[in-house]
This record gives structure tokens, C-alpha cells and sequence, in this order.
């Protein structure tokens, strides 16, 4: 289903969805916020593909909801289907992906499509990235879960710092934060991208599953509960093809070749 503003292919088991819209700094419709959700909802259980990755054409990542809609859908009363479906409801089926998602920055990211980026497990940025928590410039409160996902990653007061001030700051702040795990020349940065979501791609698929699961199940519950996963994982990890083929490969101290299975 193609929708305007978003790009959409597979490629070698790695799935890229694009914001497209340029000439608007990638700012999102609600067609495009619907598609992503379908587009992620649907992959979860796609066995061929292995990462998502997200990004933006030109010179920005996205800056967000597009202005226009926003003053059109949402400027009238406070209707009861806003507590059934928030704001942010098309990037719940990103944060809860099984697979693991890179969300590749190489321009100005802000608004709800930050929030975006924050529910992606690893972000990676070209250094010509500019962040901003936008939304108190225009007088809103920050919603797609940025009020969760910032003071996990920055520290409560830094997080209410950058909510509150809504700057710009630079990709290297981004790094010092902890936001990116690595900025690079922007001319390299979907190479990049490219090159760490192969390796992904191409490593045991059942584990790398049970890893994600486990680090967020880690982060909001006890050593006891995280010890019984951890069990049920090995387990689980015990009975695949990939185990017998990693064990085997370094027995005979070769490269391992797994299939994901």
C-alpha cells in the first residue's frame, strides 16, 4: 500500500521505512502515522525480516506532526476517543517490535518523530544532526512517549531540562547523552546503518529476540524475575539449529553460519 511521505522496501532481511516528504522536513500526515503502524504491526511477524530501520530523506530525520493537521484535528474539544487512542498510539507496535530497530538520523529530528527515534532501540546519526524537544515552543506538552522513554535515558532533571528549554543541540551533545550509541559523516551514515543492521541481521534470530525481550524486561523488574528469564531464554536458545551451528563453528574455529532458526 503505498501512501505519500513514506518509502517503504526489504532488502536482505533489513526493512527501511522512509519519511519523504523533503520539501516539509519529512513532517509527518496522520496517512503516514497510520502506515508506519500497519507497516510495523505487519513485520513483527515476518520471519524474512530481521531489523527495521527508520529514516529520513534529505536533510532531516522529521521534524514531526505536520503543523497544519495538528491546528486541523485537534484545536476542538477534548473528545472521549483521545483516552482510547493517544497521540502516540502509531509508535506503540515500534517500541514493542521483537526485532531490533535503528533509527538512522541525518538531519533535524524533532516532535513526536524524536519520540520516535527514543522508541527505536539503537539511533545512529550523521553529524549533521540537530535534536530538539520542540514541543513547548509551541506551547504543547511532549507526547509518542517522550516523557517516558528521556528521563529513562538522560536522568530525570537533564530530561525536563531539554523538555522545558525545547533547544536545538548538536549530534555530539546527542552522543555525550547517551541518545545515539555513535555519530558519523553524514555522507556514511545509511552505509553505516547498512553495515551494523547486516551483522544483525545475519546473527541467530531466536536469540537476538530473547536478548531485546530480556534487556526491557530487565529494566522495570527484579534480579529474581530477570534470573527465571534468563533460564526459560537459555532454554529456549538450547533447542535451536543456531546454538548447534555456533557450538560447531567454534569447535572447528570457523565463522558461524546461522540461519535463524
Amino acid at each position: 500500500m503505498a501512501v505519500d511521505g513514506l518509502l517503504f522496501k526489504v532488502e536482505d532481511g533489513i526493512a527501511t521505512i522512509t519519511f519523504n516528504r523533503p520539501e516539509k522536513l519529512n513532517a509527518v500526515t496522520e496517512a503516514m502515522r497510520t502506515e508506519v503502524h500497519r507497516l510495523a504491526t505487519q513485520l513483527r511477524s515476518d520471519d524474512s525480516v530481521k531489523v527495521l530501520v527508520f529514516t529520513g530523506a534529505g536533510e532531516a530525520f522529521s521534524t514531526g506532526a505536520d503543523a497544519s493537521e495538528l491546528t486541523a484535528d485537534y484545536s476542538g474539544p477534548i473528545e472521549p476517543y483521545i483516552l482510547k487512542r493517544p497521540l502516540g498510539w502509531w509508535t506503540l507496535p515500534v517500541r514493542y517490535f521483537p526485532k531490533p530497530t535503528i533509527a538512522a538520523i541525518p538531519g533535524v529530528i524533532a516532535g513526536v518523530t524524536f519520540s520516535l527515534a527514543l522508541a527505536c532501540d539503537i539511533r545512529i546519526a550523521s553529524d549533521k544532526a540537530r535534536f530538539s524537544m520542540v514541543f513547548v515552543k509551541r506551547g504543547l506538552c511532549p507526547d509518542g512517549g517522550a516523557t517516558y522513554y528521556l528521563p529513562r535515558m538522560v536522568g530525570t532533571s537533564k530530561a525536563l531540562e531539554l523538555m522545558w528549554m525545547g533547544e536545538t543541540f548538536d549530534a555530539k551533545e546527542a552522543e555525550r547523552l547517551g541518545l545515539v550509541t555513535r555519530v558519523v559523516p553524514h555522507n556514511d551514515l545509511m552505509k553505516v546503518t547498512r553495515e551494523l543492521a547486516t551483522k544483525i541481521a545475519k546473527g541467530p534470530s531466536v536469540a537476538i529476540e530473547l536478548i531485546k525481550k530480556g534487556v526491557y524486561k530487565g529494566a522495570v523488574g527484579d534480579l529474581e524475575s530477570q534470573l527465571d528469564f534468563e533460564t526459560l531464554a537459555q532454554r529456549i536458545c538450547f533447542q535451536t539449529e543456531d546454538f548447534k551451528e555456533g557450538m560447531t563453528s567454534f569447535l572447528e574455529k570457523r565463522p558461524p553460519e546461522f540461519k535463524g532458526r
